[in-house]
């Protein structure tokens, strides 16, 4: 059995980009990566910008 590549995000806030970073990348990468997201210091509130950009992604 192959050993699970691991993927971290991390970033300052942790409240959006970097979890939609690991989503995305768990979808699109399979069982072959482990990814994982993190932050400094968690943000309260999600950033719109960054929200208005999922539909654009091709699944």
């Amino acid at each position: 059995m192959q050993k699970k590549q691991n993927v971290l995000f991390l970033c300052t806030g942790n409240s959006c980009r970097s979890q939609m970073a690991e989503g995305l990348l768990r979808h699109f990468a399979g069982e072959g990566i482990e990814a994982l997201s993190a932050g400094m210091e968690p943000g309260k509130r999600y950033m719109v910008t960054s929200v208005r950009q999922v539909p654009a992604v091709p699944c």
